[in-house]
């Protein structure tokens, strides 16, 4: 006799309903708001445009063999950067390889795919997870709507839609409390295993989450299972063993994510405070949105049913009280500061504070399952359980956080989630209460996603799908490449943090949550700008870093027309070439080189830090005055800077003939232009948060004017100006290309360099000197924040390896997890037959 399959079962179809039904309200909320792919309106907000679309396109790239760099090492952003933590982080999700089967300049529409298709899973597992906790046969589209309310969370649709990877944890949440069921009842030792490895690999930082809530709902099954506590205690353990047996497999991506945020430039540490109670009410009706504040909306019927089950005279005694209890015991943790660090991993998030969210969206569907799972409501349950919520409704009136549209939709759900429930108790139109429940669910959830929609372009920074101008950019760094003879940078005029992994070439910008310490600290010795408060980097727009750098192509474009700019800018695209060194070049021993974890000495200029890394003087840096629009001076903030205010300033310096002005500004927001008629250039300082890079201004000689517009108080530093020789730049390079390496192989863990016969000093590779690299069999030397290695006059090669910090540890743990694994799975029967020989005569 044959087994039917999984969507042939009752419970499978249900999954399958309650996956389609997500994907399609998701659709139709988009479609409504008209935002991508089915509107004008971008859809790539926040993270989701600068970092998540970029990584993801880099994947495309390293599914197709087109990527500068391999899983270890990414050639393509910060000059030269670990890639496998930001693998762990953003790309390890099995969904994400989806992208491979797309167009590459279709890669904005793979990754909503992507979207939707995690969205369509989470849903699925948690209807699976519904008919394995109860099976009551007939009341598998229940468990479909309730697992799609789940799955259309508003957590779901208003915060994880615009970060992906956040998804995985929504899907992890109902399959981890598989695990735990699987383990309560010793069953299924090894797929329960595998699921925890999968959540956790995935995305760790949701599925550390998801396991804390499948944790929970575990230890609430085992108080209300009938066994004795010898056997709970026994459970527990198996469900601890299978947990520790799982996250070991996935230590190998687990380790150097870990180390990689170990080694990561600080990000903003933020106080949580908790939301106020009315928002919290308010985020569990329709059509809200707030970027502090739970969203807990799952649509009107769920949690009716959750309501209800308190009063449900028809559910167990002990589940009408022990699951609504779970419900306010993980709802109360959000608002209290030492469990919201235990929810966080003891870390307070630097955006939106309550990304536990999804955990007590499942819970509270798990108590709406319980109340309908053994039989319908009555109407006393009913009544009471609308009464609950509408005192609910009415608490979230005080919230800023209502809209015309919460209470219109909240009351025509609450109807038709009572009329439909009261159908079902009858017996009677069966067809239409399902219509009305599915309606409602589906109605006010579909609202939910495109009032989200509309928000998040209002509240946060966007970004353009691709398009146009990323073509065009991509094909004049295809144009130009000459990796790895030299770099090629796509260009400061940027669509997004991370150009060089949308539109390819070797540049300077990079933004992630794991940017390297070391990294930010040379580009910001060296005068580039940031965002993020240092971890989203620039480009270098320096002729001398572009040499210490090896840049010898760079593409100029126009400002993206996607961003708000004071003027129109209509510059065709265009490539400027210079003469650079190679890659690896020779200096004289002892002449900036450190330990691996020795001071690269930088001073307060960035001017001179850039001349100490390239081994020359090349600028000469004139003393400054600063005066207001009226010609008064201006004043001091403190021993190193003037203080400006909003308005006009005209800052006066000498250089002599032959220079190339440029203009070091971190602190100024505005613009900035040499003469009566040069071009204004754009700083955008802000700092903490925003620092603007050093600008090229044009050539200067003899007494130069730069008119400065500061549109927010600010600073500029006494000396913001330097006089660039470009005949003593030529000289250096030339220099440097003469001792440097004749020739230069990469791989996506390292470097070749062949040296001229005889060369005698320190190698120096142009990359930040990040924790894991290795040359020549040695932990890497540091010149001045750069890769570095000793070389003598009997070596005529230098062999640079990258490995990232954790990588062996967590390959170690690894196997000897998958030991335990295979000790679980075939140790009792390898026991059972030795027992058996030895009872024999």
């Amino acid at each position: 006799m044959r087994t039917p399959s999984i969507h042939r079962s009752p419970r499978g179809r249900g999954a399958a309903l309650a996956a389609v039904l997500t994907v399609v309200t998701v659709c139709a909320g988009d479609a409504v708001a008209r935002s991508y792919p089915f509107g004008p309106r971008t859809r790539s907000v926040n993270d989701l445009g600068n970092q998540f679309v970029p990584f993801h396109a880099h994947l495309w790239d390293l599914l197709h063999g087109r990527a500068d760099g391999g899983l270890l090492l990414n050639w393509q952003s910060g000059f030269g950067t670990s890639f496998l933590p930001d693998l762990g982080t953003y790309l390890t999700s099995p969904f994400a390889l989806l992208i491979g089967v797309f167009p590459r300049d279709r890669i904005d529409l793979a990754v909503y795919v992507v979207t939707l298709v995690k969205t369509g899973v989470a849903a699925a597992a948690m209807t699976w997870l519904l008919t394995a906790l109860r099976r009551v046969g007939g009341r598998e589209w229940a468990a479909a709507v309730l697992g799609a309310s789940y799955a259309l969370c508003g957590w779901s649709v208003a915060e994880a839609a615009y970060n992906p990877m956040w998804l995985d944890g929504l899907i992890a949440f109902p399959l981890l409390c598989l695990a735990g069921e699987w383990a309560r009842t010793a069953r299924r030792p090894v797929p329960g295993t595998l699921l925890v490895t999968l959540a956790w690999v995935s995305n760790f930082y949701t599925a550390y989450m998801a396991t804390l809530g499948a944790a929970l709902v575990l230890v609430v099954r085992l108080l209300l299972e009938d066994g004795t506590s010898r056997e709970r205690l026994r459970g527990l353990g198996r469900a601890v063993r299978t947990v520790l047996i799982g996250i070991g497999l996935a230590a190998p991506v687990l380790l150097p994510v870990f180390l990689g945020t170990r080694h990561a430039y600080p990000g903003w540490n933020r106080e949580f405070a908790p939301a106020a109670w009315p928002d919290v009410a308010a985020r569990l009706l329709p059509a809200t949105y707030g970027f502090f504040s739970p969203a807990v909306f799952l649509g009107t019927g769920a949690l009716l049913l959750a309501c209800t089950l308190a009063f449900h005279r028809g559910a167990p005694r002990a589940e009408r009280w022990v699951w609504p209890g779970l419900v306010a015991v993980v709802a109360l943790s959000m608002q209290w500061g030492p469990t919201h660090l235990l929810w966080h991993a003891f870390a307070t998030p630097n955006g939106s504070p309550f990304r536990q969210t999804f955990v007590l969206s499942g819970i509270v569907v798990i108590a709406a399952w319980t109340s309908v799972a053994g039989a319908w409501p009555d109407r006393r349950a009913l009544l009471a359980g609308g009464g609950v919520l509408v005192l609910i409704a009415a608490a979230a009136a005080p919230s800023a956080l209502i809209t015309r549209w919460t209470y219109p939709l909240f009351a025509a759900g609450l109807l038709a989630a009572v009329c439909g429930l009261a159908l079902m108790r009858s017996g009677r139109f069966l067809a239409l209460a399902v219509l009305l429940l599915v309606g409602a669910q589906a109605g006010q959830a579909a609202a939910t996603t495109a009032y989200a929609d509309r928000q998040r372009l209002k509240q946060l920074d966007d970004y353009a799908p691709w398009g146009e101008r990323q073509r065009l950019q991509a094909d004049a760094v295809a144009r130009a490449d000459g990796w790895p003879r030299y770099r090629t940078d796509p260009g400061l005029e940027q669509s997004t943090n991370n150009d060089p992994l949308v539109v390819g070439g070797q540049g300077g910008a990079y933004y992630s949550s794991l940017t390297p310490d070391v990294t930010t600290r040379a580009f910001l010795a060296l005068g580039a700008g940031w965002t993020s408060r240092g971890r989203a980097l620039q480009s270098l727009d320096n002729p001398v870093t572009d040499a210490v750098f090896s840049v010898g192509a760079r593409v100029h474009v126009p400002r993206d027309p996607h961003q708000v700019w004071n003027r129109p800018d209509e510059r065709p695209v265009t490539v400027t070439r210079q003469d650079v060194p190679p890659l690896v070049t020779v200096r004289p021993a002892g002449s900036g080189s450190s330990g691996s974890s020795g001071s690269s000495g930088w001073g307060r200029s960035p001017f001179r830090n850039q001349e100490k890394l390239l081994g020359a003087r090349v600028y000469t840096l004139p003393g400054t005055a600063l005066r207001a629009a009226d010609g008064g001076a201006v004043a001091d903030s403190d021993a190193n800077a003037y203080a400006v205010e909003p308005g006009t300033y005209t800052l006066s310096a000498s250089c002599p003939a032959g220079s190339q002005v440029f203009l070091w500004a971190p602190d100024l927001f505005g613009t900035a232009r040499l003469g009566a008629g040069g071009e204004p250039a754009d700083l955008r300082g802000d700092m903490p948060t925003r620092r603007a890079g050093i600008l090229p201004l044009g050539p200067g000689a003899g007494r130069v004017s730069v008119t400065l517009r500061a549109e927010r108080t600010g600073t500029v530093p006494h000396d913001a100006v330097g006089c660039l020789d470009p005949g003593r730049l030529a000289s250096a390079v030339a220099g440097l290309k003469r001792t440097g390496a004749t020739r230069v192989t990469v791989s996506g863990d390292g470097v070749h360099a062949e040296l001229p016969p005889g060369t005698q000093g320190v190698a120096v590779l142009a990359a930040p000197r990040i924790a894991g690299w290795s040359c020549d069999g040695r932990p890497a030397g540091s010149y001045r924040g750069l890769v570095a290695a000793p070389v003598t006059g009997d070596r005529t090669a230098v062999d640079c390896t990258f490995r990232p910090p954790g990588l062996r540890a967590g390959t170690l743990a690894g196997a000897a997890a998958l030991a335990a694994l295979l000790a679980t799975a075939f140790g009792p029967a390898v026991l059972g037959r030795v027992r058996r020989r030895r009872a024999r005569p």
